[in-house]
């Protein structure tokens, strides 16, 4: 694996180190794992009983970072919980507004923000089935990050598969995830209440087969959606990118795969240039849209390990991406300097077991990359500035 520009990371956040590559490369020639030197962000307590906190994601825009999560108790009842700060470094709590039953119990897992207005979704397993009671939460301003309520089917009911995703830009707020007929998406101008797009053509499964989104990005006209499609009859997904310019109708486009077989994960920009991850036959492939539309994959990269290989993280700082992945035993950090082609693992203070009640998250703003690592009894934080450099 060669590296075209070496890259110094003056600390970041917490990471595993990653195992053995797929492709077979020996020790020797890799090269050295990244060593950055840590700097441990202190969270103030969230207003209501004391507990541990449960991290899930960070944003960054406007000139301000959130964070959104949970707090739990020890018997393991939670409530929502967010902090915002200017620097990354002195954070204050955001009071929280919840309206229903459920909202009081959510876990915050996915945020976006634009122009200063932050969203984020937030879910709780109940009811007689135990399945994930999904809801939409927005701040205005510095006021409080309130519950959005929602019809129950919105999100949920014999359709629902899930909301895994949030995604804001120009055109608004964008929800990317899944319903029984396959991928769909939610859209709303500003946050306050979103439509359910489902069973659209192209996005939505067909006689092809069953198709299902991970992940979006905003474009500066519309949005990007990756994830997958399970063939009709067949047994392997393949690759899928969906194209929109008003979240109502899409385009779909098959990722280039060896094989023919993978996933796309996770997506974001990198210099305007969409850049997609996700798990194939062989490791992790990378794939960019260099004119938006047309994919190339452009590299891989990737560790054994006992189970299933996913990519839980992906973020771009200046003209760096890092990736956060799980191979079935951890979770690990890969850095790339040459927009994907090649790939560095990047050492961290705190193993992260991959799966159950754990988390790792990597989020970035201006120079500053921000990443939260659960381990299942606790989360900490860690952030650092990323300074690139040729050797």
């Amino acid at each position: 694996m060669s590296i075209r520009r070496g890259f110094v990371l003056l600390g970041i956040l917490a990471v595993l180190v990653a195992g053995c590559d797929r492709s077979g490369e020996r020790d020797a020639d890799r090269p050295a794992p990244l060593r950055p030197a840590w700097q441990e962000l202190t969270l103030p307590a969230s207003p209501g009983p004391a507990g541990r906190l449960v991290l899930r994601d960070a944003v960054s825009c406007a000139g301000r970072w959130f964070l959104v999560g949970a707090v739990a108790d020890a018997a393991g009842e939670t409530r929502p919980a967010a902090w915002s700060s200017a620097d990354a470094v002195s954070w204050s709590p955001v009071p929280i507004a919840a309206r229903t039953f459920y909202g009081r119990q959510h876990v915050l897992y996915a945020a976006a923000c634009a122009d200063g207005r932050v969203a984020a979704l937030g879910a709780k397993n109940g009811g007689v089935h135990g399945n994930p009671r999904t809801g939409t939460w927005v701040r205005d301003g510095d006021g409080p990050l309130r519950e959005v309520p929602a019809a129950f089917e919105l999100f949920g009911g014999p359709r629902a598969v899930n909301a895994a995703r949030l995604a804001a830009g120009p055109g608004g707020w964008l929800i990317a995830g899944a319903r029984s007929d396959g991928a769909a998406v939610w859209t709303s101008p500003d946050a306050d209440g979103f439509t359910l797009r489902a069973g659209v053509p192209q996005l939505a499964g067909d006689a092809r087969g069953r198709t299902s989104a991970d992940d979006a990005v905003a474009l500066p006209a519309g949005w990007l959606v990756v994830g997958s499609l399970l063939p009709a009859g067949g047994r392997s997904l393949t690759p899928l990118a969906w194209a929109s310019a008003d979240g109502r109708s899409w385009r779909r486009a098959e990722l280039p795969a060896p094989d023919g077989r993978g996933q796309a994960e996770r997506v974001t920009l990198l210099g305007g240039v969409p850049v997609a991850v996700g798990p194939g036959r062989d490791g992790l492939s990378v794939w960019r849209a260099d004119d938006g539309s047309r994919w190339r994959r452009v590299g891989g990269f990737g560790s054994a390990g006992p189970g299933v290989l996913s990519v839980v993280g992906l973020a771009a700082v200046g003209d760096v991406l890092v990736a956060v992945t799980g191979d079935g035993a951890g979770r690990s950090v890969w850095s790339s300097a040459d927009g994907g082609g090649s790939w560095r693992a990047v050492t961290v203070p705190v193993p992260v077991a991959d799966g159950g009640d754990t988390a790792l998250t990597v989020a970035a703003g201006g120079d500053r990359l921000l990443l939260l690592a659960d381990d299942g009894r606790g989360s900490r934080a860690w952030w650092g500035a990323l300074l690139v450099v040729d050797r």
